[in-house]
């Protein structure tokens, strides 16, 4: 696989009433994404709501999205858990499913050394053959991954790249900065894109690219092309839309607010059917879903 670049959003897995996959709002959500000119997929993550689904439907969603998309642009899988083994595990499913490349974390819940962490990725890497991309994700993981320690990795070609959602600006600059060898840099940030793109970084991981794709692809291609103006511009748009994730307030957690406010919005552009996150995840209640609505219509989505 080329190096990455452009707009990878982290798909969305719409669930049914009863909270099993819903493949056909999967499917119609993946022909929404790739209609918006995405460049790749990345599912089960953490928009994905990988920490919430079973063995069972995080096969079912990669089975899925491979056997829609037929190849027509990268889908890179979300190996995420906690240890090396349990990893290892769905590492190798992904690479019999057809995945193109394998993102994981840090090992998490046990206190981790880097040099534990860099024996985790080395082992990854070394049991299955296809490109692995570290999640950088201190929030969840509680582990930030140093430049330092990304970039000797990269030089061992032990990692193809990195998906940074730590929101360590200066870190991801020093990373930019320091890579030799090729080694694909995406910001995970839906509201700093246009600035990480001036910096170096080669694309976006944007949860909010699920409700509007299209809108950070027209900002790669405005950066791509040095028009900084229309990519400010742009990125301006896409922060006032990001505050649907907002809505939830205090009554519910940051990923029942985030992930339901992402549902909700693809729910009532018509994409998937039912706006549900898993348990124990809090729904959205009527008014906040019209809130949604308000500035859906606001960013011109509805």
């Amino acid at each position: 696989m080329t190096q990455l670049t452009g707009v990878i959003p982290p798909v969305c897995t719409p669930m049914t009433p009863d909270r099993q996959v819903d493949t056909a709002s999967l499917t119609r959500l993946v022909d929404h994404l790739l209609d918006g000119g995405v460049d790749a997929l990345f599912v089960l993550g953490s928009s994905s709501e990988v920490a919430y689904l079973t063995d069972e439907q995080r096969r079912v969603v990669l089975d899925t999205v491979v056997g829609h998309v037929g190849g027509q642009v990268p889908v890179l899988a979300g190996v995420i858990d906690m240890t090396t083994p349990r990893v290892l595990d769905h590492a190798r499913a992904a690479l019999a499913g057809g995945a193109s490349a394998l993102v994981a974390t840090a090992p998490f819940y046990t206190r981790t050394h880097p040099e534990e962490i860099r024996t985790h990725f080395r082992g990854i890497a070394a049991a299955v053959e296809l490109p692995l991309y570290a999640y950088d994700l201190p929030v969840s993981v509680h582990t930030k991954l140093s430049a330092e320690l990304l970039l000797d990795l990269a030089a061992e070609g032990v990692l193809a790249g990195v998906k940074d959602s730590s929101g360590d600006d200066g870190g991801l600059r020093r990373v930019i900065m320091g890579r030799e060898a090729p080694f694909s840099v995406l910001t995970g940030s839906e509201v700093t894109v246009d600035c990480a793109l001036w910096m170096g970084a080669d694309g976006v991981v944007p949860g909010l690219g699920n409700v509007d794709p299209h809108g950070y692809v027209e900002l790669v291609a405005a950066a791509g092309r040095g028009d900084w103006e229309t990519a400010r511009k742009e990125q301006e748009r896409l922060i006032r839309l990001f505050e649907i994730v907002r809505v939830g307030g205090g009554r519910m957690g940051g990923s029942s607010a985030g992930l339901g406010a992402f549902k909700a919005a693809l729910h009532l552009r018509g994409v998937i059917a039912c706006p549900l996150t898993a348990l124990p995840q809090i729904p959205l209640d009527d008014d906040e879903t019209a809130a949604i609505g308000r500035l859906l219509a606001a960013a011109g989505l509805l």
